[in-house]
């Protein structure tokens, strides 16, 4: 048994998702990521099931475990009660606290996710702002986005929202005290400490390559890179 496997084992969502595989092949039969992506969680469960650390650590440092949507069919389908999505986000896990995520073009994009979804939660409690897309970023908002933006309290009055304002209602300001307590949890439950790795672990990736990093930010040449690089070699053709 390999050191990678072990803290593999210290996941529950890893307990939790391999209980008694067959190899039967249903969850990639089921999979709607599968039709898309060059990705089978089938060979995921065989890889992990042979405990070997050289055959887990492709995965870490690969592409395969960034394609799941954590849809969880898989679950739904499985004749043994296995969960191939709750491995793939252990072994997600993994990649991240290991650094070994940066080895793959999906896995930099973790930086992204971090600094575009993780910090707008710590400091508006909303997953996606709407002040904070934009056309440059996603241009399949196409430009009626841009005019929305440019009339977003008149848009968000027309609709309903409570847009950053006091009070009850969707997209209202979210209060200190409640983002204290999100902070809070992101201490306690280690996600803080899991962004710091992500940062770290992208600094010197970014080293490496030569592209600029300033450690914040949404429009460094690091950042910009991870966020619209694509080999076009993901999906199935």
């Amino acid at each position: 048994m390999g050191a990678l496997y072990d803290l593999l084992q210290e996941d529950y969502r890893f307990r939790e998702g391999m209980k008694a595989c067959i190899n039967c092949g249903t969850c990639t039969a089921i999979c709607p990521a599968a039709s898309f992506y060059n990705y089978e969680p089938r060979s995921i469960m065989a890889c992990v099931q042979q405990r070997d650390d050289k055959c887990i650590a492709e995965l870490l440092r690969g592409e395969e475990i960034w394609y799941c949507a954590e849809c969880m069919s898989c679950k739904t389908r499985c004749p043994r009660g296995n969960a191939p999505g709750l491995v793939i986000t252990a072994l997600r896990s993994l990649s991240q606290r290991t650094g070994m995520f940066t080895c793959s073009e999906k896995g930099r994009q973790q930086l992204a996710i971090k600094r575009m979804i993780g910090e707008t939660i710590l400091s508006h409690g909303y997953c996606v702002y709407a002040e904070h897309v934009d056309t440059v970023k996603f241009p399949e908002q196409g430009p009626v986005w841009d005019w929305i933006r440019a009339h977003l309290p008149e848009v968000m009055e027309r609709l309903g929202a409570n847009f950053q304002k006091e009070g009850a209602g969707n997209l209202r300001k979210i209060d200190d005290n409640t983002l204290k307590e999100l902070s809070a949890i992101f201490k306690t439950t280690g996600a803080l400490d899991l962004f710091d790795t992500i940062e770290k672990a992208s600094a010197e990736k970014a080293k490496e390559m030569g592209v600029e990093f300033t450690g914040h930010g949404t429009t460094d040449g690091y950042f910009t890179k991870v966020f619209t690089e694509n080999n076009q070699t993901h999906t199935r053709e």
